[in-house]
């Protein structure tokens, strides 16, 4: 089946789920903080949905307590739904898939960080998605057993490629008190800003792990001034799909809560030198989106709309160039001045 064949497969079913609006996919605003419940809320961001440009309108708001970043209103699991088909799997699985196989360093600086620890000999892998990170983290860690957990298919795929050892499929929190003891090390990277509830996605792993396990996390960093230099047009706001952007000071504090220690932290090593090149293609591809074929949309573009946006990405070229050269001129810099835009935590269960 080609891409167009695919799309036009999926129109029916977007139209119909799109007729009644995008109202139902949201709940209710909060009033108080997703994280320590605390009424003082300023809004971070509003922007849109810029990497699939579903319809809907997405909100970020701060506390200024605490600092955490949630999405509010948030999606509920109807929305999750609907703005995540297609994303990770279906027709955006080719794409998400080139992107995570090019993360290969930063798999392998995870387990590293590990492996400076402890010496895992069985390993969950939370968020595995399609098992990237634990094929190149076999290569530090060869003694290590991985497994993998995650909502979609996409685990199974992996375990079918030999990526990983065996695959759950479903929900953590659900699983948890199945999975109690078996794992030295549980991982979580770049999952916990997908989930409503990540104190509940901690506390699980808080229970699943035997006292000396430990707990490795990795995190877009909402503290990072890339953030708020560009905006909307920072990819790890990656609106709707991430509800909750956390702190590491809030982290660390529960952690400890839940009798963790924190035995190593990294703020500059995890950051990708990606900031503003992303931020070029996503407001380039903002630009130029009335040329692409998309299945929540009622027609195909015309075959003008098509060569204009396939122009502009090629006019754009000088500028992505330039791009990736200041993303890598500044990242030795700016990794230690506040401009990493993720970090690492690994915690030990001690209680």
């Amino acid at each position: 089946m080609t891409e167009t064949d695919a799309v036009a497969e999926r129109r029916p079913a977007y139209l119909s789920d799109l007729a009644a609006g995008t109202e139902r996919f949201f709940e209710e605003r909060r009033e108080t903080c997703a994280w320590c419940e605390s009424k003082r809320l300023d809004v971070r961001l509003r922007t849109t949905d810029l990497l699939q440009h579903k319809p809907g309108n997405f909100v970020l708001e701060s506390c200024q307590d605490c600092g955490h970043v949630f999405q509010n209103p948030r999606l509920t699991a109807e929305g999750l739904d609907f703005y995540y088909r297609d994303c990770y799997d279906g027709l955006g699985e080719k794409t998400m898939n080139s992107m995570f196989e090019g993360n290969s360093a930063g798999y392998a600086g995870r387990a590293r960080l590990v492996a400076s620890i402890c010496s895992p000999g069985q390993w969950l892998d939370v968020g595995t998605g399609h098992g990237h990170f634990p094929r190149d983290a076999k290569k530090v860690l060869p003694d290590t057993e991985f497994d993998g957990l995650d909502m979609t298919d996409g685990v199974e795929l992996a375990q079918k490629d030999d990526r990983i050892r065996r695959a759950y499929r479903g929900n953590f929190v659900d699983l948890a008190e199945e999975l109690s003891g078996r794992y030295d090390v549980i991982s979580m990277y770049h999952y916990l800003e997908h989930t409503p509830y990540p104190k509940k996605e901690l506390a699980a792993a808080a229970a699943a792990l035997p006292p000396g396990g430990h707990l490795a996390i990795e995190l877009p960093d909402p503290e990072s001034r890339w953030g708020r230099l560009l905006g909307r047009w920072w990819l790890p706001w990656l609106q709707p799909q991430h509800l909750n952007l956390i702190p590491i000071a809030n982290l660390r504090d529960e952690l400890a809560a839940l009798g963790f220690t924190v035995v190593a932290e990294q703020r500059a090593e995890p950051h990708s030198a990606m900031d503003l090149v992303a931020a070029t293609m996503l407001a380039v591809n903002a630009a130029t989106i009335g040329g692409e074929d998309l299945a929540w949309r009622r027609n195909r573009p015309s075959r003008p709309r098509v060569l204009l946006r396939k122009l502009g990405f090629i006019l754009s070229i000088p500028f992505f160039v330039i791009a990736t050269l200041v993303d890598r001129i500044s990242a030795p810099l700016g990794r230690k001045r506040g401009m990493s835009n993720a970090y690492r935590v690994v915690a030990r269960k001690t209680s």
